[in-house]
């Protein structure tokens, strides 16, 4: 009997401290990000006006391009971007390509096999017949790589940019001010509810000194979401009363003054550039 409820008791903790290790390590992943976005770095003293138009641009150009070796270029310039940023390249690669461009593969599988064409092999497995084409395969390999750069791309802009100065930079190209806000306001909320969320997993943790049933866990579950949505809207509604009492105009504003220099204008035309010829070299090499 005292070994099962052993057992069951560490069900019960390894549940809590997973969820609790899982909020704890998104919120440590935002603040490493945070961290390198301030280092002194080469992408880090560009002007985010500037570093905003060079990624549009090398972005464009993964996206139009139809070559395999025009994608590992730009992704090779990419990683020299990374490196001389002072980002750490494992952490930088592992979080690109664990994540979207993964996903992007396996919802470009069915192509693979529907596309026409001459197939690269046949494969009888009872009734069903296995057989990939070799222009969907060409297809999906080609697609991946260009999520791939382009992800990399944004993931780059956002370890090596502040997040104020990112929204700050998006109305340089006119982007809509409500727009803006609520990427602000969302990004901000994202880590307060985090810090609430796991203030309430630890309470139950540190008050639950014996096994619960599944009913009870899912009715504290229940009740917390609950919980956590009505302070979700008052704390809201807090918030945009205290900013207009502030002042607040609709206007997204930093403490950094924002000034092209010369090498800020030499890093967006050199970007500029490379995607160009990125684009030509991508038909003519296809």
């Amino acid at each position: 009997m005292a070994a099962s409820t052993r057992g069951g008791r560490g069900d019960r903790i390894g549940w809590l401290e997973q969820t609790i290790a899982g909020i704890t390590g998104s919120i440590e992943r935002a603040v490493f990000t945070e961290e390198h976005a301030r280092a002194a770095g080469w992408l880090q003293r560009v002007d985010p006006r500037a570093k905003l138009g060079m990624f549009l641009a090398l972005v464009l150009a993964a996206s139009l391009s139809s070559s395999l070796a025009v994608l590992a270029v730009l992704y090779g310039v990419v990683l020299a971007g990374s490196r001389i940023s002072r980002v750490p390249f494992e952490f930088f690669v592992r979080r690109v390509w664990l994540g979207i461009p993964l996903f992007a593969g396996i919802v470009v599988v069915p192509a693979i096999f529907f596309v026409p064409g001459p197939r690269l092999f046949e494969l009888g497995v009872g009734p069903v017949t296995i057989a990939p084409s070799v222009p969907g395969l060409e297809g999906a390999i080609l697609f991946v790589s260009r999520v791939g750069v382009s992800v990399s791309l944004a993931v780059l802009l956002v370890m090596t940019t502040p997040w104020a100065d990112v929204l700050k930079s998006l109305q340089a190209i006119r982007v809509p001010q409500l727009f803006i806000l609520v990427l602000a306001m969302t990004y901000r909320y994202i880590f307060l509810f985090l810090h609430l969320t796991n203030g309430m997993f630890e309470a139950r943790k540190s008050r639950t000194v014996a096994r619960t049933a599944g009913g009870e866990q899912r009715r504290w579950i229940t009740g917390s979401m609950g919980n956590l949505l009505n302070r979700s809207f008052k704390m809201s509604n807090d918030v945009y009363a205290a900013m207009v009492a502030r002042g607040f105009g609709g206007e997204m504003r930093t403490l950094n003054d924002y000034r092209m220099r010369p090498p800020d204008w030499a890093a967006l035309g050199g970007c500029v550039a490379v995607g160009i010829v990125a684009v030509v070299a991508g038909t003519i090499v296809h």
